[in-house]
C-alpha cells in the first residue's frame, strides 16, 4: 500500500502478527530469529516471502513476525494461510529445540538479561533506539502485538478513517488483552503490555502522546501537529536522523503516509491465529460502522482526547469489566445507556457491525468465545486460579503454545487443569 498506489478505505487490509520463540523444554525466550530466517532463506535476511505471507524480524531477537503481503487477499483466506505458517515454523523450530509461544508478553522474561537486539541489517536503527531509550525493559523487549493496517485515499478519507479509528481505540484492550503477567507474577493491568508500552518513551512525551491520537484532518495537519514535534524533540539525541521517520510515532494508531494506511497497534497477540483474525475482523467492522454511520465528522472529532484516553486507561486495567460512563462517547457509539461495562459495549457493537466482518465462520466462533468468556488475559487468570508459581505458569503457557499450534481457543474450564 504505497502512497503512489493508495487504495480506497476498506478496500483492503494488512495484518501483522508478532510471536515469541521459546525453548521447547523450559519455555524461556530463545533469541534465534536470525537463525530461523537464515535457515529458511539460505542466507542472512531481515524478511522473506512465502506465498501470500512473509516473515520478518523485530528488535528483539526472540520475536518473529508473520504478515500478509497482498492487501487484497480476502480476510477470510488469511486464517488458514497464517495457521499453515505457524505449523511450518513450529516444525522448523523443533530442530532448534524451540517452539512458538503466543500472548503479548512473556510471563517471566527478565528483559535486563534476556533481551538480545537484532544484530544484522538495520542494526544501527536498533542501536539508536537502545542508546536513546535503554531498551532492556518490558516496554521494549517484551511486547508482541497484532497490527491492523487500513488504507485511505486522500485527505478526506484519511480524516474520516482517523476519526473512526480514534473512537474505537479506547475499547480494544477490553477485547484483546492477553498480558496480565510479567516478572513471574500478576500485574495490576490485564493489558500490561499496553501499560508498559505507553511509558517506554516518557522522556519524549511527543512520541506517544496520550496513546489515543489527537484529531487530524489532513496529511499536512498531521505532519505539523504529530510528526514535526517528535522529530524536533528527538533531534539532539538522533543527529543522523536515523529515527526521524513516521514509525517513530508510538501512538495506539499511527498514520503511515508512506503507504497510505492507518496502523492500529493496541491489540495484544492471542492464543490462536483464528482469535487474532477474529479480533482484526471485529475491529475493521467497528471502524467501518463509525466511518459510515452518518454522524458528521465534526461531531466525531468533538470528543476530547483526554476523555478517550481515560476510557482507554480503564480498559487497559480492567478489560471487559471496565466501566464506560462517558455520555458523549456512548452516544457516538450508538449505545442507548448511561453507563455499561466495556464488554457489554463491545457485544453491542459486534452485533451491529458483524455484517461487515468477512473473516469467516471459524473466526466468528473465536470472537463469540472472547465476547462471552472474556479476553484471553481473564481466561489465563481463571486458569491460574491465584497460583503463579513457576511450575503453574509453565503448565498454563505450555497449553497456550499447544493452542497456537493446534488452532484452538484457550478454555480454562476444560484446559490447563
Amino acid at each position: 500500500m504505497t502512497a503512489a498506489r493508495a487504495l480506497p478505505a476498506f478496500s483492503a487490509q494488512g495484518i501483522e502478527i508478532e510471536l515469541m520463540i521459546v525453548d521447547i523444554d523450559t519455555l524461556d525466550p530463545l533469541p534465534i530469529a536470525d537463525r530461523v530466517l537464515q535457515t529458511e532463506a539460505g542466507t542472512q535476511v531481515n524478511e522473506l516471502q512465502r506465498g501470500i505471507l512473509g516473515w520478518s524480524n523485530e528488535m528483539a531477537l526472540h520475536v518473529i513476525e508473520i504478515k500478509s503481503l497482498d492487501p487484497h487477499t480476502p480476510l477470510a483466506q488469511l486464517p488458514t494461510a497464517f495457521q499453515r505458517e505457524i505449523r511450518y515454523l513450529n516444525r522448523m523450530l523443533g530442530h532448534f529445540r524451540a517452539r512458538l509461544m503466543p500472548t503479548a508478553m512473556h510471563p517471566w522474561m527478565d528483559p535486563r538479561t534476556q533481551m538480545h537486539i537484532w544484530p544484522h541489517d538495520n542494526a544501527d536503527l536498533y542501536a539508536a533506539y537502545d542508546r536513546i531509550f535503554q531498551c532492556r525493559s518490558h516496554g521494549w523487549a517484551n511486547l508482541q502485538s497484532l497490527h491492523v493496517n487500513l488504507p485511505f485515499r486522500g485527505d478526506d478519507e484519511f480524516a474520516r478513517l482517523h476519526a473512526a479509528v480514534r473512537l474505537v481505540l479506547p475499547l480494544l484492550p477490553a477485547l484483546a488483552a492477553s498480558s496480565p503477567l510479567a516478572d513471574g507474577r500478576r500485574q495490576s493491568a490485564l493489558d500490561y503490555r499496553m501499560q508498559a508500552y505507553a511509558h517506554n518513551a516518557d522522556e519524549f512525551a511527543s512520541i506517544a502522546g496520550a496513546i489515543i491520537p489527537d484529531n487530524a484532518s489532513s496529511r499536512a495537519d498531521y505532519e505539523r501537529q504529530v510528526l514535526a514535534p517528535m522529530y524536533r524533540d528527538i533531534a539532539a539525541h538522533d543527529p543522523q536522523g536515523i529515527l526521524q521517520q513516521e514509525w517513530l510515532n508510538s501512538r495506539g494508531a499511527i498514520a503511515r503516509f508512506d503507504r497510505s494506511t492507518i496502523e492500529i497497534r493496541v491489540l495484544d497477540t492471542q492464543e490462536t491465529i483464528y482469535a487474532d483474525l477474529a479480533i482484526a475482523g471485529a475491529v475493521i467492522g467497528m471502524v467501518r460502522c463509525l466511518y459510515q454511520c452518518g454522524i458528521p465528522l465534526t461531531e466525531q472529532q468533538a470528543i476530547p482526547t483526554a476523555a478517550l484516553a481515560a476510557i482507554f486507561d480503564a480498559c487497559v486495567q480492567d478489560a471487559d469489566q471496565a466501566l464506560v460512563d462517558n455520555a458523549q462517547y456512548l452516544w457516538l457509539l450508538g449505545a442507548d445507556v448511561s453507563a455499561c461495562a466495556a464488554g457489554e459495549l463491545l457485544r453491542l457493537l459486534a452485533a451491529r457491525c458483524d455484517r461487515h466482518d468477512r473473516s469467516g465462520d471459524a473466526t466468528q466462533q473465536s470472537l463469540r468465545t472472547i465476547l462471552e468468556h472474556g479476553p484471553l488475559a481473564r481466561r489465563i487468570l481463571r486458569a491460574l486460579d491465584g497460583d503463579t508459581s513457576h511450575a503453574r505458569l509453565v503448565s498454563v503457557y505450555r497449553e497456550l503454545c499447544d493452542c497456537l499450534d493446534g488452532a484452538r481457543m484457550f478454555a480454562p474450564s476444560e484446559r490447563a487443569r
